[in-house]
């Protein structure tokens, strides 16, 4: 293999030997229209061997999802030694969803991915919580040197989308580059980080190595989103020119916070008080000491427990107290107060009311109407009768009676001969 520093050809290698999930003809167009313009794209679809890499500028490994061999990892490490660039983009779940070994490549270099998922705590702009709008998170100011921003807050120079990506850990000498910022879980974490051979100067070129989280980030629906293709030409001019010379003080002492697990909650819900898992207890100097080392010593699982160690005893009970063992039988409640005490009322019983009367049933007119109505009204109803049955003098007869009945002449009384001999 020849010397990397020395090469002038501007091949660009994208591995897809390991099954990568990225592929560079589906879903990384966008990109490679990008990068066709200033170099040359090739495609490796064999074992990563020293004639493979000869001439390579660029390495780009699109989260593999297969294992490599030691004599592969020894063919990368040899030529990031030579002066060569390698991308490593990784996916949410890291190797353990890819069912990777990379890690144990990058290791070598201060670097590991996570088998963890980036989340957004809360919503803002994109719905999905693992589509993470991260605005402040840039730890080293040669980002915001090279974006020409360095007037800015340099954590706030850049805005990018993280979609579906793990954290890292970083270690010298890599030093990170981008990190979850004060939003995303876990908070404040490294997402990309870059190794220099030269320790971070400008001189003659050296083998290089970048990491990033996320490959979606520049894949052809995210690449767009934000300031995402900014970070797609911080990346590859720093693994392929020297326009990007870290900050030698933000790489030694990156501000980021410590990795924190969360506990397993569905297992801790299920032993024996839990609290004691928070359990405080004080060092010489008065603060409170807890790390996962002694949270099984914290948890007691034997004040409460479920078991026949106490039987025996318990028998031997009935002896020394005399008492009959006996099966158990219901007792039948006896209560002394069948029914509640009374009380005197404050305020005198409420009864109900008699209902309104049906005011249709009532035949208002002959109540309210004078004698002249009803006799006419009487006449109208004799003259409107028609039955085959009744004669005239049926009729006639039947309202004289009615007559006698309105003008209370005669009582009881149904002779309309004697009604008409009594008024005459």
């Amino acid at each position: 293999m020849n010397n990397m520093a020395d090469s002038n050809n501007n091949i660009i290698l994208f591995d897809m030997a390991k099954n990568e999930m990225f592929d560079i003809n589906d879903n990384l167009k966008i990109l490679r229209r990008k990068l066709q313009g200033s170099y040359t794209i090739a495609i490796n679809k064999h074992e990563i061997t020293v004639d493979v890499l000869n001439g390579v500028q660029l390495v780009v490994f699109g989260a593999p999802r297969a294992m490599f061999s030691e004599a592969e990892f020894n063919c990368l490490h040899k030529y990031i030694d030579l002066g060569g660039s390698v991308l490593v983009m990784f996916s949410e779940g890291g190797e353990k969803e890819l069912h990777t070994n990379i890690n144990y490549l990058l290791e070598e270099f201060g670097i590991m991915v996570n088998s963890d998922y980036v989340l957004r705590t809360h919503y803002y702009l994109y719905f999905h919580p693992k589509e993470c709008l991260v605005k402040d998170g840039v730890v080293n100011e040669a980002v915001a040197k090279y974006l020409d921003r360095e007037n800015e807050n340099p954590s706030k120079c850049i805005s990018f989308v993280f979609p579906y990506g793990a954290s890292l850990n970083v270690a010298k000498p890599a030093a990170p580059i981008l990190t979850s910022g004060s939003v995303a879980y876990p908070l404040n974490r490294p997402l990309c980080a870059f190794y220099s051979a030269s320790k971070y100067s400008n001189k003659a070129k050296k083998g290089k190595l970048a990491v990033i989280g996320s490959g979606h980030l520049l894949t052809d629906k995210y690449i767009n989103w934000e300031e995402n293709d900014k970070i797609r030409e911080i990346l590859f001019d720093f693994l392929i020119t020297n326009n990007i010379t870290l900050n030698e003080i933000d790489a030694n002492d990156p501000e980021t916070s410590d990795y924190k697990m969360v506990p397993d909650i569905g297992m801790l819900s299920s032993r024996v008080r839990t609290c004691l898992q928070l359990q405080e207890s004080l060092n010489n100097t008065g603060h409170f000491l807890f790390s996962a080392d002694n949270i099984n010593s914290l948890i007691d699982t034997k004040l409460c427990s479920l078991n026949t160690t106490m039987l025996p005893d318990t028998v031997e009970a009935y002896k020394t107290l005399n008492v009959p063992h006996n099966q158990l039988q219901l007792i039948p409640p006896t209560f002394n107060d069948t029914l509640p005490a009374l009380q005197f009322a404050v305020y005198p019983p409420p009864f109900q009311e008699l209902s309104s009367p049906f005011l249709e049933l009532f035949d208002l007119d002959s109540i309210f109407g004078s004698e002249k109505s009803s006799l006419a009204n009487l006449a109208k109803s004799c003259l409107e009768t028609k039955s085959s049955e009744k004669t005239i003098e049926d009729n006639i007869n039947q309202f004289i009676i009615d007559i006698n009945d309105n003008l209370e002449i005669i009582d009881h009384i149904s002779d309309s001969k004697k009604i008409i001999q009594t008024c005459t």
